[in-house]
């Protein structure tokens, strides 16, 4: 049974979510649609540039993301308390980059600026709205939903009603559901290398190490957004976490398990094997939420639940 998603990611709560929105009606997000012969490849700078928009507007932290032809990925850490100090020209400057007034031009933003910050009231519902999960997922997809029918010369859906959502309940699950969005190319056949991995997180992680090198030996921090790093490791180890991962999940070598594992798996997840099984499982083994026993048992008591799926396997996994 479906749940409203304040159930799943509470209001004026930080946590860390996997966010996935899918089309209806096959429609495309980029890629050729094979029954048409139809380009949309254009549409990922449509997709790319709204995630970086909310990643820039939001209280948020975009840690991977991944556009697919009929779908896209987020993994990303929300915080309503970073909203919370921001002040009222800084939410109403962050609203209007969101929502522009229709006329292009400066006197008309600061016009909508000015009348935001005269209504405090406004602005107070403004500011829970900026640190809001849905309220994130609204301001990505709408837009891109009213410019594809537009293109398309059609009305209705473009996306499914209800965008799935998985709590991220510790830094493992949050580092797995990283690993997973940005293998996804790999996984679907789509690319055969890290760097082959268009429209997602990863090719953007790449391309910023190669221009700046002493970007591999920093913390892993978000890919958008001004929240602080959470994870414990650099963006060298996690290149490298995802490299050997993608050679096991790809198609035909399903929980294949080499010798030459990076040696970092061993702090992080106790064990190669563990670490792909629970990268793996976000495709079907997961499902409300991804993390310890303890967690799931606990978000399944919130929920009014005797059990939760993936339960078995967190136990599984330790």
């Amino acid at each position: 049974m479906a749940r409203p998603r304040s159930h799943i990611a509470p209001p004026d709560t930080a946590g860390a979510y996997h966010c996935v929105q899918r089309c209806v009606r096959r429609a495309f997000l980029c890629g050729v649609d094979r029954h048409t012969g139809q380009s949309f490849e254009h549409r990922k700078h449509w997709i790319e540039s709204r995630i970086r928009l909310i990643g820039e507007c939001f209280a948020v932290a975009i840690d991977a993301y991944a556009v697919m032809s009929n779908h896209l990925h987020l993994v990303l850490r929300i915080d309503p308390g970073a909203a919370a100090t921001w002040h009222d020209d800084e939410v109403a400057a962050r609203w209007v980059r969101l929502f522009p007034p229709r006329e292009d031009c400066e006197a008309a933003v600061e016009h909508k600026c000015l009348r935001l910050r005269s209504d405090p009231e406004r602005i107070d519902l403004l500011r829970r709205r900026l640190g809001s999960l849905s309220w994130l997922m609204r301001c990505l997809v709408e837009p891109i939903a009213r410019r594809a029918n537009r293109e398309d010369g059609c009305k209705g859906r473009f996306w499914e009603g209800r965008y799935k959502c998985q709590a991220l309940c510790d830094e493992r699950a949050l580092l797995a559901a990283m690993a997973y969005v940005d293998l996804n190319p790999i996984r679907a056949g789509m690319a055969d290398t890290l760097e082959g991995s268009t429209h997602t997180s990863i090719a953007e992680r790449i391309t910023a190490a190669s221009t700046d090198p002493t970007r591999l030996s920093q913390p892993l921090g978000p890919i958008i957004g001004n929240l602080r790093p959470s994870l414990s490791l650099t963006t060298a180890d996690y290149l490298q976490i995802l490299d050997w991962t993608g050679r096991q999940l790809a198609p035909g070598k399903r929980g294949r398990i080499t010798g030459n594992a990076p040696a970092i798996l061993e702090v992080i997840d106790h064990g190669a094997a563990r670490w792909a099984a629970r990268v793996g499982a976000f495709g079907s083994g997961w499902h409300r939420a991804a993390g310890s026993a303890q967690d799931l048992i606990a978000l399944a008591e919130r929920l009014g639940q005797r059990w939760m799926k993936g339960l078995r396997l967190a136990s599984k996994l330790g």
